[in-house]
């Protein structure tokens, strides 16, 4: 038997795309389910599904596939293709798949538009759109086509930028791809990826090296590569999956320093590095520091930390590198003060089997004691959130039950304390009633539902749960989805405000497809006095590890660990909450 060594992923995305497909031709909902269940099961398998075919392994026994596609991953296994999936590209336009992706188009929209108006892409259905076209169309009318304009830009954003998370296991996939060569000295990935950028447009790499033609040919194994656009003696470019493109450079170790704080950025920063050289006579540019009087006398550049000392500069992490405050009177102490990973010591968001979580308490708990935490909150969904199984009060006040037992095992070595995110309803109040809301230990609040009300609806619901004397933090306080779902109309300012008046906390949630607070509003909350609180809103044990990418946004946002809640020990932030919470 001829076995092809498809990777899951790719197995998977040939899945979604047969599930896309089918419901832009009209096919009935569990069939298409049932293949963006089947994508979601192969995803997540630990063994490639080639070895398991090979070895006689029956997929339709496990959960979420069925013989249906158990029999179709046979096939694309042993053949390279699939015959329903070529069919059904030659019926659908696969342009229209990019429609789906626009929020609230959906299949029979992006159908019927292209069947009355010929649309088969993105491009067409701007077009046809700004000439009206759309509205004109019976069920859509000028306000859906004002709202698919919108969102457009959301999703072509979306289709030239990665996700931070998305760019972060490309970089660990190339770091192990480049292990190999010898020939290298030196690498350092560049760009937004090295400030940490919540989407990353492209990736520049930079090498050191004695033999640069060993490194590019290695560069030109990498397995993700679909065009090489570029090659020369120091640089080559290629173009990966989706359009996206990796740059590299092999530069000179004494110019090391230099192209790192080039090609890092931003560009408003170097603008400003420039500026700063100029004025004591100096040029800078990706060679080196020089006397701008005799260019050919090099002052700087093998370190980024001479590169900038020579400028009068304390050395800048990449995640400020934004021509922010990087440059004030102050920046030397803010650099030194911080927010680190390793100052976090407890997450205070996160969800259980009880409603969508995919692990249990103890499970989670296990977790986060193996990653270094010294306590953390569960806070699964209230009841209102039904489509996550949120819990009703009797549910919610057997599950805090089981915390008190658990902690009662755990003697004080690790602290499971009892919350809730409770949803803040569409008409104003919290989800669950005050009495139950006094026995919880940590009681964040969030919106799910009602997110189109207009900006003085929102800022009255999140106000108005800041004000609860239950409530001690505001989860993902605009709502946002990145490149998914725009924040919601709320005035952050009033939000902030209020948050200092009430001695409240707001979030920065971790999860890469959230990251909000972003980095801007964070520091603008910070400003104001607000605590901050970083947390990874974990479903899952392996989402503790996302808890970095927030403390990235909380870097971009100049923040110390003091403005941040949750980097206090266990016993400060236990004086904390008993001076911030409501029993009677």
């Amino acid at each position: 038997m001829n076995i092809h060594k498809i990777t899951n992923e790719a197995l998977a995305a040939i899945f979604e795309e047969m599930a896309d497909l089918l419901e832009l031709s009209g096919e009935n909902t569990f069939r298409v389910r049932a293949y963006r269940n089947g994508a979601m099961a192969i995803a997540s398998l630990a063994s490639p599904v080639a070895d398991m075919i090979a070895s006689g392994v029956d997929l339709s026994d496990i959960e979420g596939i069925g013989s249906t596609l158990a029999e179709k991953s046979k096939v694309i296994v042993e053949t390279g293709h699939l015959p329903q999936l070529e069919k059904l590209r030659q019926e659908v336009p696969r342009g229209l798949r990019d429609l789906m992706r626009i929020p609230g188009l959906g299949a029979k929209k992006a159908m019927k538009l292209h069947q009355e108006l010929g649309v088969l892409d993105l491009a067409s259905l701007r077009d046809a759109c700004q000439r009206g076209a759309v509205a004109a169309i019976k069920g859509f009318g000028e306000k859906t086509q004002q709202s698919i304009l919108q969102n457009m830009d959301i999703v072509e954003k979306a289709s030239k930028r990665l996700a931070i998370d998305v760019a972060d296991a490309l970089v660990t996939r190339l770091r192990a791809h480049f292990q190999e060569c010898p020939a290298i000295n030196q690498i350092e990935f560049a760009g937004s990826y090295r400030r940490c950028k919540e989407t990353v447009g492209d990736l520049d790499i930079l090498v050191t090296s004695d033999s640069p033609t060993a490194v590019m040919d290695r560069f030109a194994e990498f397995p993700a590569i679909q065009e090489i656009l570029a090659r020369g003696e120091t640089k080559m470019s290629v173009r990966i999956s989706d359009a996206f493109q990796i740059d590299m450079r092999v530069v000179e170790p004494d110019a090391w320093g230099a192209a790192l704080q080039y090609f890092t950025g931003s560009k408003e920063h170097n603008v400003h590095v420039r500026s700063l050289a100029k004025s004591k006579g100096l040029k800078v540019n990706e060679y080196g520091v020089f006397d701008a009087n005799d260019e050919s006398r090099l002052v700087a550049g093998k370190t980024e930390q001479e590169v900038y000392q020579v400028l009068g500069l304390p050395w800048i992490p990449p995640e400020l590198r934004e021509n922010r405050r990087e440059f004030a009177s102050d920046a030397a102490s803010r650099i030194a003060h911080l927010i680190r990973w390793e100052d976090i010591q407890g997450d205070l968001h996160m969800h259980t089997t009880a409603t969508d979580g995919e692990n249990t308490l103890e499970e989670m708990v296990q977790a986060a004691k193996d990653s270094g935490l010294q306590y953390i909150a569960i806070t699964d969904h209230s009841k209102r959130v039904s489509v996550a199984r949120g819990l009703d009060e009797a549910k919610l006040i057997e599950q805090w039950r089981a915390i008190d037992a658990l902690n009662q095992k755990l003697a004080g070595a690790f602290h499971v304390f009892k919350g809730i995110e409770c949803d803040i309803l569409e008409e104003g109040p919290l989800d669950l009633s005050d009495d139950c809301l006094r026995q919880a230990d940590w009681v964040t609040a969030s919106i799910h539902f009602g997110q189109k009300q207009s900006r003085d609806q929102i800022t009255d619901r999140i106000v108005r749960a800041i004000a609860h004397p239950c409530v001690h933090s505001i989860s993902h306080p605009t709502g946002r989805l990145i490149s998914r779902r725009n924040p919601y109309d709320v005035d952050m300012t009033a939000v902030v405000q209020a948050a200092k008046e009430y001695k409240k906390c707001l979030e920065i949630n971790a999860n890469p497809e959230r990251l909000d607070l972003n980095d801007i509003m964070a520091a603008n909350a910070a400003d104001a006095g607000v605590l901050l609180v970083i947390n990874t809103d974990a479903h899952s044990v392996s989402h503790f590890a996302l808890m970095k990418y927030g403390v990235q946004v909380a870097r971009r946002a100049g923040l110390s660990k003091d403005q941040v809640l949750n980097t206090r020990s266990l016993s400060a932030f236990r004086e904390w909450l008993a001076q911030h919470t409501v029993r009677s």
